[in-house]
């Protein structure tokens, strides 16, 4: 009798070598697109997720780290979105992104901050409408980017005016939804900061409160925890860049706006309002920074807005500080 064959028929030889050939491209892809694969590894440029009109916008802006792979974000929380995804190694953000991020267990060390900038956010209202105070917008309604510097500020003003989040009605919007909807009259207040807030301030918009005395509003730069660990050398070399483009930036302000206009696509005299009161120095994390956010994370926390425990203070890393001193 003849020997039974042990091949698999044609279709199915076929069949596994196309999913083989399907599996290593989908592998080449993912690692094409900087995603889990690579992130934070030696290989290929240092990529850094920044913000319109953030500090690192100006780096940008002037050419200063032509050897990065820039990626632009809308808000904080967005960036945060992509440090999870393994799609950048280090961004700049405002000070709630890092505590809804530590809240969503999302890996990355906090590297560097800046001076407070307590006067780039601001709650704008229509002047016709007659508030004089925040407490004038109970029962109103008030909207803000979730997760951003500027829900912090809300939860302030709240306690600053004996009000809790059940006294006013919270829309949650983007900044590119947030414009029309306060154009439009569709709310009431809107919590937003520069360069958005300076291009709102058109005839009939008045600023209701600022957050002066309230929130500090600082920036912070986060990083992938492997990219730190991996890539130290570049960050620092990085770092370097981006103090010494912010220190020119402020001793020139008439060549920060020039420079910085054309790249947020907005007038060049809104850029240097915006400028006037949100450029500020870069400066290095401390005990002192982690017991700041620390703060604002356990007030989050009492409020249910994050579940608890968060331990904000173990997220940051001073190796990279001298670079700010």
């Amino acid at each position: 009798m003849p020997t039974p064959s042990t091949s698999r028929p044609p279709h199915r030889r076929l069949r596994t070598a196309v999913l083989t050939t399907v599996a290593l491209l989908a592998t080449v892809a993912v690692s094409a697109c900087g995603g889990p694969a690579d992130a934070g590894g030696s290989k290929g440029k240092l990529r850094v997720g920044y913000q319109r009109f953030g500090g690192l916008s100006l780096v940008k802006a002037r050419g200063a780290a032509p050897d990065v792979q820039w990626s632009l974000f809308e808000s904080g929380p967005a960036l945060t979105e992509a440090l999870k995804a393994g799609s950048i190694d280090i961004g700049q953000v405002g000070e709630a992104p890092p505590v809804f991020a530590a809240a969503g267990k999302i890996p990355f060390s906090i590297i560097g901050t800046s001076a407070p900038i307590p006067q780039g956010e601001a709650v704008l209202v229509k002047a016709d409408r007659g508030y004089r105070s925040f407490a004038d917008l109970r029962g109103r309604t008030v909207a803000l980017n979730k997760g951003s510097n500027v829900h912090w500020l809300l939860v302030r003003l709240l306690e600053a005016n004996n009000m809790t989040l059940k006294d006013i009605q919270v829309k949650y919007l983007k900044p590119a939804e947030g414009r029309p909807a306060f154009d439009g009259g569709q709310i009431d207040a809107w919590v937003i900061w520069d360069p958005y807030f300076a291009l709102a301030e058109q005839p009939g918009v008045q600023v209701l409160a600022d957050a002066t005395g309230l929130a500090s509003n600082r920036e912070y730069v986060l990083a992938a925890p492997q990219a730190v660990d991996k890539r130290s050398d570049e960050i620092r070399a990085f770092l370097q860049r981006y103090r010494e483009v912010t220190d020119w930036g402020i001793a020139h302000p008439e060549e920060r706006a020039s420079t910085l206009a054309p790249e947020l696509k907005i007038p060049q005299d809104v850029t240097s309002r915006a400028l006037a009161r949100s450029a500020k120095p870069l400066a290095p994390v401390s005990p002192a920074i982690g017991d700041e956010l620390q703060a604002i994370t356990d007030s989050f926390i009492a409020l249910e807005l994050i579940p608890g425990p968060v331990d904000l203070r173990a997220r940051v890393d001073d190796r990279f500080s001298a670079v700010f001193q």
